[in-house]
């Protein structure tokens, strides 16, 4: 798994209608994401796994 860290964007593959997100902050396995079509939301990375957006280059931001 990726580490996340904030800056990152990335997308809940359970829950594509939310568009890609900006991770604005990681506290254990607590993760707030800033989501294009649903807001900010707190994610816990134990129930739910973020995937990193990949750039047209294939990079992660």
């Amino acid at each position: 798994m990726t580490p996340l860290y904030p800056g990152l964007r990335v997308r809940n593959p359970n829950r594509p209608d939310w568009g890609e997100g900006q991770v604005q902050s990681v506290v254990g396995s607590r993760v707030t994401v800033n989501f294009e079509h649903a807001g900010k939301l707190l994610v816990n990375i134990a129930v739910v796994t973020l995937e990193p957006v990949e750039t047209e280059r294939g990079a992660i931001w």
